[in-house]
């Protein structure tokens, strides 16, 4: 008799491991394996930030930066013309000083996402402690948080990094990621606190203050979860936005140092109209690599959007 018993509490017990919903990274898998754009998304920015980070600290930066008036504006897979770079065939051509094109989209791409990732890293940080922040407390904290947030956002920003920019003594790209970071901060902390303060009205958030649940725990354990799909989103967005907020500065002149290459500064050879109609492998490939990227990361991001949504609903 208790043969059988324990047989079939064996049986129950793998039913429900079969039936059980996937957590954790299977759902993750699961949503890419269903969303077939998403999953390609996926291999193509890892392929892309592969070759990029390994083979931009491969090459020689000085090499590709020296300048060779022989070799200026060779198209696509020629081969050098100056007797010092003799047998070197380039890929994507060169630019008006005779510079390697691949090798300035390496280096460019690796610093515009280098730069990138550290603002929407720092900027996602900042907006998710002072949303939180604002939404757990309200009241007097709430307000004058968000009137911070309010004047920081009436005013014209981007003038306001290009008068910094220009201003700034000793300016380098620690200086350059310090400004955007600045001025930055404020959309996504507007953004977490919106939901936050959806989520700490919910009784279970109440029910832990009445028992006396330390604050710290209740905002990182039972705030933060429930608003994860969010964070995530706003961290793709923000690191799509950050590399278009770079190379569009980079493009007008005020972006990174001169000498420190990017991909904004290889868009900005298109302002010039013969090379915009003529000589679209100096600034094509840059731009080209900025769209797929900035798809890319849009597409990952919904991916991983659905799959937070899903463990939430899944407890």
């Amino acid at each position: 008799m208790a043969t059988n018993k324990d047989a079939e509490a064996a049986v129950l017990s793998e039913d429900k491991a079969t039936s059980a919903p996937p957590m954790g990274f299977k759902v993750i898998v699961r949503e890419f394996m269903r969303d077939k754009l998403a999953l390609f998304s996926l291999i193509l920015l890892i392929a892309i930030l592969g070759t990029v980070f390994i083979w931009s600290f491969i090459i020689d930066q000085d090499v590709v930066q020296t300048v060779s008036l022989w070799d200026s504006y060779l198209p696509p897979m020629a081969m050098s013309e100056d007797p010092m770079f003799e047998g070197t065939r380039y890929i994507l051509g060169t630019d008006s000083a005779g510079r390697d094109i691949f090798g300035l989209l390496l280096i460019g791409a690796r610093n515009s996402l280098l730069l990138g990732w550290t603002v929407t890293v720092v900027t996602s940080a900042i907006g998710i402690v002072v949303g939180i922040l604002a939404a757990y407390y309200a009241g007097l904290v709430d307000n004058i948080v968000m009137r911070i947030i309010d004047f920081i956002t009436i005013l014209p920003q981007l003038m306001i990094i290009i008068i910094f920019v220009t201003i700034v003594p000793n300016y380098n790209v620690a200086t350059f990621a310090g400004i955007l970071i600045l001025f930055n901060w404020h959309g996504q902390a507007r953004f977490i606190r919106g939901r936050a303060l959806t989520v700490g009205r919910l009784d279970f958030i109440s029910a832990s203050k009445t028992m006396g649940t330390p604050s710290i725990v209740i905002m990182l354990r039972e705030m933060m979860p429930n608003i994860s799909s969010l964070i995530i989103v706003n961290l793709t967005l923000n690191f799509a936005g950050s590399i278009g907020l770079e190379t569009g500065l980079s493009y007008l002149g005020f972006g990174l140092p001169t000498g420190t290459p990017s991909l904004g500064t290889l868009v900005s050879y298109a302002t010039n109209p013969d090379i915009l109609e003529n000589k679209a492998w100096v600034w094509l490939p840059a731009s080209t690599l900025i769209l797929v990227l900035v798809l890319c990361i849009n597409y990952v991001g919904r991916a991983l959007q659905r799959a937070a949504d899903a463990k939430q609903r899944l407890g």
